[in-house]
């Protein structure tokens, strides 16, 4: 049995952060972190951006064992005792601690055939397997119209391949955007050399040789070297729920942090929190709300018992539009639009009952801070009010 002062489960950017943040207030103390992934933490946004344009494969680790961390890779924590201070891995290795985090992120939604040959884009053997495929192949077909489908498609486009994009919806990223900016998508990425199929879903997949079989929904065959799925995650509450922690979307934790049990913490894309400048409970799986969350609450675990008040921002790049948003981004709120140029560069404002609850910032960039402060202010505003507000 090995005791840690401080033991985290999670190899994502979560408790990476969580590691750095117990260091700024205890440069000593034993952290244990244990990964059901073989790789040690690295920044997973880059698997679908950066890893395609050039960047080197090193640039993306996070070097955690720097900081005096003993990395349990390829582990997976199957149960929790708070009361023991106690946690056991599947292999029956028990790990004992003064303080846990608890930051394992999710596992994706999967669809019901397919097996294998799917790959759900979450983690780096997704990236490697991917690109090793596209060494020889030249047509893949993307599952999924949302962050990971969008940024994929791209990147699969840029390197060449033939991407199919297909989704149950009528535009790309229509559950985030306005209608129009979304039908702007479509367009673009057709334009782009994407084969944009909306309002059908895969039926059913079957291996013919070397190349894939995939039949939709509304009768379409299509032959392809690769497919990808990017349909969702389900975050990974189970062993909080076996621990008896509260559990409602994600793991309820307060203002510090803190789940309902003494001395466990949760952060990340599992953690249901407070959002302090939206005045309600939710969960964010993106970067930014990750290593803010998992910094915080490695702080937390060493003492420093601070509420978390950061507003997550989160972004992404889409061929070379690129974006940045805080808030509430929900397609069907009303929203006010500001474009220097439409489509390409401007600010979309979204609101409810008159208050700013989200904003994207499209092509608009050093503008966080100002957006992120908008959400705080009472209003009501009108139309008038916001435009020219962000630029």
């Amino acid at each position: 049995m090995k005791h840690y002062q401080y033991l985290i489960i999670g190899g994502g950017l979560a408790g990476d952060a969580a590691a750095r943040g117990i260091r700024e207030l205890d440069a000593e103390g034993s952290i244990g972190l244990i990964s059901l992934e073989l790789n040690p933490p690295y920044v997973r946004p880059k698997l679908s951006k950066g890893l395609w344009t050039g960047l080197p494969v090193e640039k993306i680790w996070r070097h955690t064992q720097d900081l005096g961390v003993d990395l349990l890779l390829g582990r997976k924590v199957t149960q929790l005792v708070p009361t023991d201070h106690t946690v056991r891995d599947e292999d029956g290795n028990e790990y004992t601690f003064d303080k846990l985090l608890l930051a394992m992120g999710g596992s994706p939604i999967r669809l019901p055939f397919g097996g294998d040959d799917v790959i759900y884009y979450r983690d780096l053997g997704d990236y490697q397997r991917l690109r090793a495929l596209t060494a020889h192949g030249e047509t893949f077909l993307v599952i999924g119209g949302g962050f990971i489908g969008s940024e994929v498609a791209a990147a699969l486009t840029m390197i060449g391949k033939q991407a199919l994009l297909i989704f149950p919806e009528e535009a790309i990223g229509i559950r985030l955007f306005p209608n129009d900016l979304a039908h702007f998508l479509n367009d673009f990425y057709r334009q782009k050399g994407v084969e944009v199929i909306v309002g059908d879903v895969v039926a059913s997949l079957a291996k013919t040789g070397d190349r894939l079989a995939v039949q939709t929904k509304n009768g379409r065959t299509l032959e392809v070297d690769g497919v990808v799925a990017g349909i969702g995650m389900h975050p990974s509450v189970e062993l909080a729920q076996q621990a008896g922690l509260e559990v409602e979307n994600g793991i309820i934790v307060d203002e510090q942090l803190r789940t309902s049990a003494p001395d466990v913490f949760a952060a990340g894309d599992l953690a249901n929190f407070y959002h302090a400048a939206l005045g309600k409970r939710m969960r964010v799986e993106h970067e930014d709300n990750a290593v803010q969350m998992g910094k915080l609450a490695g702080r937390n675990m060493a003492g420093a018992d601070e509420a978390y008040t950061h507003v997550p921002y989160f972004y992404s790049d889409l061929f070379e539009l690129g974006y940045e948003a805080v808030g509430e981004l929900n397609g069907k709120m009303e929203t006010v639009a500001d474009w220097q140029d439409p489509f390409h560069k401007g600010v979309i404002y979204y609101l409810e009952s008159g208050r700013v609850r989200g904003v994207l910032l499209w092509n608009v960039w050093e503008q966080v801070g100002p957006a992120s402060a908008l959400l705080a202010e009472p209003g009501p505003f009108a139309a008038a009010d916001l435009i020219g507000r962000l630029k």
